[in-house]
């Protein structure tokens, strides 16, 4: 009898070990409250996709307000599944799965897919981290630390570009559609559009540890494919596709200096996504992965905060530039500077304020260049350490490049051709759980 109590002690004690071994955290952040937002353009070209069919960008609404109760204006709603298991000697096996919410009750664009970060990997202590899955990139890793307004969801930021939200919908700006990740076929990157893409899917990504200051991160991502005895017709080319995705990226802290740069880039080839031409509108023809095809796109990012402790100061720098493998003349561009501030006014009131501007060309450098202006201001009141009220002003300025205000769906023209100016504002509790 003793034995077997003795046995029945040892397993119930190994099996207290085990469990303790292993966590599962559930997570998330809840953004509703007030949503408002004004848009101008100054041509013909200027529309609302929330408010009509995206196709009909080129139709005569000028400008438009919208203001309703919405959400996620400072940061995007979501639920998520973080855990740990311990591997011994220093080693665990770790898995992060998220989906975005809406908290207004309607579905998210991909339901619930658990549509944000999926990955799993292995930490080593004194090494650093291995995952594999849809995760983030080294830019955002490294932007979401040095912006003074925390990479929001509202319109202002010329580092971190977004669309303008509503409660509705956002804006087409009458711009040409573009996704972050180059799929649209006329792609061009004007000031409203996305500076850097997000996330990556079927990514190997590494973070070291932390060595004299020093973290760097690296990761990467590739899907090919070959089939024989196809060609096209136009260029005689095999029919295989290639897309690459790479990037990597620094970390350094000193005390109250951080200083961060990163740079990361998209590569898409499938001769077989349309017939080759030179012509502008081939700079990202057709689809393929999920970054677009016969493209390369490279994005950089560097940034310095300095904490002076009554007051943070920030200073970004992000370029984009994609260029087309058919036609190397064939260029779009992205430049943008930006600084900013954050501080406590008490000890649970902050505010922060940034100014950025930079330019944009479209197709080379025949067609001029496109400037723009942005600024944010935005202030924190925190209830607890998990709750906070905000309230938030972004807004934005940007100049003609003096082309053509006809918008054409299968040519480079009417694309971010005209003058364009609109603002964001925010009024809401968020809960992080």
């Amino acid at each position: 009898m003793k034995k077997s109590l003795l046995a029945f002690a040892a397993i119930g004690a190994f099996a207290s070990a085990a469990q303790a071994q292993s966590s599962v955290t559930v997570y998330g952040i809840l953004d509703v409250g007030y949503v408002g937002s004004s848009y101008k353009g100054t041509s013909a070209t200027a529309n609302a996709s929330s408010v009509g069919n995206p196709a009909e960008v080129g139709n005569a609404l000028k400008s438009q307000t919208m203001n309703s109760i919405g959400q996620s204006a400072e940061s995007t709603s979501r639920l998520g599944f973080r855990g740990t298991e311990d591997l011994g000697g220093g080693t665990s096996a770790i898995f992060t799965v998220e989906t975005a919410l809406n908290p207004n009750g309607a579905s998210t664009s991909s339901g619930f897919q658990f549509n944000r970060q999926a990955f799993v990997g292995l930490s080593k202590k004194g090494m650093g981290t291995v995952s594999v899955g849809n995760q983030y990139l080294p830019i955002f890793d490294l932007a979401a630390q040095t912006d003074a307004a925390g990479l929001n969801n509202l319109v202002g930021n010329a580092i971190y570009s977004g669309s303008l939200q509503s409660s509705t919908g956002t804006y087409d700006q009458g711009l040409g559609p573009w996704n972050g990740q180059g799929t649209h076929a006329n792609s061009g990157l004007t000031a409203m559009n996305s500076a850097f893409v997000t996330r990556a899917s079927n990514q190997v990504k590494f973070v070291s540890d932390t060595f004299a200051g020093i973290q760097a991160t690296l990761s990467y991502a590739t899907s090919s494919s070959t089939a024989s005895g196809a060609t096209v017709t136009s260029t005689g080319q095999a029919n295989s596709a290639n897309n690459t995705v790479a990037g990597a990226g620094l970390n350094y802290k000193l005390q109250k200096l951080q200083v961060v740069a990163a740079y990361q880039t998209f590569r898409a080839w499938d001769p077989a996504a349309a017939a080759y031409t030179t012509a502008a509108a081939t700079l990202a023809n057709g689809t393929a992965g999920s970054f677009g095809s016969n493209n390369n796109d490279a994005q950089s990012y560097a940034a310095a905060t300095y904490d002076f402790g009554i007051l943070k100061a920030y200073a970004q720098f992000g370029n984009r530039k994609v260029i087309s493998v058919v036609d190397s003349a064939i260029t779009s561009t992205r430049t943008a500077s930006q600084v900013g501030v954050r501080g406590n006014i008490t000890p649970v009131i902050s505010a922060y304020a940034t100014a950025g501007m930079g330019n944009s060309t479209l197709y080379g450098a025949s067609i001029p260049k496109q400037n723009f202006r942005m600024m944010q201001i935005g202030s924190d009141y925190y209830l607890s350490k998990r709750t906070n009220l905000y309230v938030a002003y972004g807004s934005y300025n940007q100049s003609s490049n003096g082309t053509n205000t006809a918008y054409n769906a299968n040519t480079a023209a009417g694309l971010g051709n005209i003058a364009t100016s609109g603002a964001n504002y925010a009024a809401g509790i968020r809960h992080t759980f």
